[in-house]
């Protein structure tokens, strides 16, 4: 028994790494990537679009999963059929770069704004109210009817 386990350990340590477990990608799904692309004639997103092009957009992606095409290998496919514009996300570099960047760079344009105005608002001075020397004094009839009043409901 210890001789048959030692061989088979034996035999494991000799194999290359990762040769008894493939390395495959995961399998490319219709749902996986229809949220990914867009309809190239009504330009929205495939998983809602319908009608004719969108049909022949699936049939062409099923098509590419039935060979066992990976997600990325449909994507490179699907630019190469209808153009870039079949993409849902801009590209990661060149001009879709700024589809990243314009956003970012104007969230930080605000917090820096945040940070540096704040301040100067909770610094200045509140506007001071009316002073009571500034009203007219009460007439004597005024100031008692005052005083009932304040009484009758205090």
């Amino acid at each position: 028994m210890r001789g048959a386990l030692a061989a088979a350990f034996a035999v494991l340590a000799l194999l290359p790494a990762g040769a008894g477990a493939q390395a495959q990608a995961p399998r490319a799904s219709l749902v996986d990537i229809e949220d990914e692309v867009m309809c190239v004639t009504c330009k929205i997103p495939l998983n809602i679009a319908e009608g004719p092009q969108p049909d022949r957009e699936r049939e062409f992606i099923r098509g590419l999963i039935a060979q066992g095409r990976t997600k990325q290998q449909i994507k490179r496919a699907l630019v190469v059929q209808y153009g870039d514009n079949v993409l849902a996300l801009p590209a990661k570099g060149g001009v879709g770069l700024t589809a990243y960047l314009v956003p970012l760079a104007l969230f930080i344009t605000l917090v820096m704004g945040l940070i540096v105005l704040i301040p100067r608002w909770r610094a200045r001075a509140p506007e001071a109210a009316p002073q009571a020397a500034d009203a007219p004094p009460l007439a004597a009839a005024d100031a008692k009817r005052l005083d009932e009043d304040l009484a009758r409901f205090g």
